[in-house]
């Protein structure tokens, strides 16, 4: 496979040159403008941020990409899926309040915001995976299937899990719906808390599996029914249903790698990211900590893999923070440094896999050329 061509610009300006239309130039040069748009619905996945965090991207950005999007023909929108943890963004409406609080909607962005998997996280299409090792079918918000083009809008930053969040993360298991993020996330089944339970039986209605009964007015789950589809999570309102256990992180790497083949196999795709605050966790996180390397860039290419490849490059140059997670893990006289900031900064994540599977099925390759844009 040949190299990858990944375009890069810094946050350094000239007065009088917002950095917003730096970011149009370093899409343009990467060919963002040879994406046939005319009249055609462009998927711009994102993340709005959880209530509480800061570091999400800003709504200037989005609405930077739907400007190009719309100058091209294009019909652009915000899409992102549901959570499959209890928060402000477990639903289509708390997650839209969300949204708009956190400064996007139509007036701030310029385009419309969907919700890809619906008002309870349950519209969804089924994709088959290309080369799929872990995953065969994947379960995908629908509206983002039933987009013409697909751009993906990513903070690049740590993650408690992955490593990092990139164009992989944000487009599989942001673009996974919430049996999809189920999917993903484990190889069990959901649990029920008593304690919360209020016996409402909404689960069951939700459950296309008959995989509920009910013991003293509380819900009870057949794991032998159940097939771990998470919609039960989506149905309760008091947050009584819950998922209880997580792949190894190496095996969550590679199914994201799986979804994101899913999503973007057979149809234009762009990926943006850009490196900025660049926290220590997900911006699914009701709060953020200081970032833990400097804003280094703004990035963008057709190939998802290069991309994240060229930015996880940028960060390995970088110097760290001191007054970070990562500096402080690294100023302590007890510390076994593991040579990278991602893993000194959450011990337990594995990344290198996810790239090098997403390799391995063809979604991409790690070989890139960097071109700077002034």
């Amino acid at each position: 496979m040949e190299k990858a061509k990944v375009y890069y610009t810094s946050y350094r300006t000239k007065v009088g040159t917002p950095l917003t239309e730096k970011l149009k130039k370093v899409c343009r040069q990467a060919g963002i403008d040879s994406i046939d748009m005319e009249g055609k619905f462009v998927a711009i996945k994102m993340h709005f941020g959880e209530l509480g965090n800061l570091a999400f991207l800003r709504p200037n950005w989005a609405r930077t990409v739907v400007e190009m999007v719309k100058e091209n023909g294009g019909i652009p929108f915000l899409t992102d899926c549901n959570t499959l943890y209890p928060g402000s963004r477990k639903n289509a409406l708390e997650h839209l309040d969300c949204a708009n609080i956190n400064g996007f909607n139509p007036m701030s962005t310029g385009c419309q915001i969907l919700i890809a998997d619906g008002l309870r996280g349950t519209d969804d299409v089924i994709v088959p995976v290309r080369n799929g090792e872990y995953v065969q079918e994947a379960y995908i918000g629908r509206a983002l299937m039933d987009a013409d083009v697909v751009i993906s809008l990513n903070h690049f930053k740590g993650h408690e899990c992955t490593g990092f969040g990139g164009a992989l993360k944000n487009l599989g298991m942001g673009g996974g719906s919430r049996a999809g993020k189920m999917h993903q996330h484990n190889s069990g089944k959901p649990e029920v808390d008593p304690a919360a339970c209020r016996g409402c039986k909404r689960c069951s209605k939700e459950c296309g599996s008959n995989a509920f009964s009910y013991v003293d007015g509380k819900a009870v789950i057949d794991h032998d029914l159940c097939k771990g589809c998470g919609r039960c999570i989506g149905a309760c309102s008091f947050d009584a249903i819950f998922n209880p256990n997580h792949n190894a992180n190496e095996i969550l790497g590679c199914k994201i790698a799986e979804y994101t083949q899913a999503i973007v196999d057979g149809r234009p795709n762009f990926h943006i990211s850009l490196i900025v605050d660049v926290s220590p966790n997900c911006d699914c996180h009701g709060e953020n900590d200081g970032p833990i390397l400097p804003n280094l860039g703004m990035f963008a290419s057709f190939d998802p893999v290069a991309l994240d490849q060229a930015c996880v490059d940028a960060c390995m140059k970088a110097e760290p923070i001191r007054n970070s997670q990562l500096g402080e893990n690294l100023s302590r006289t007890d510390w076994v440094r593991k040579g990278d900031p991602f893993t000194d900064n959450n011990p337990n994540v594995r990344w290198k896999e996810t790239l090098a599977h997403a390799e391995k099925i063809g979604l991409g390759t790690r070989e890139y050329e960097l071109i700077e844009v002034k």
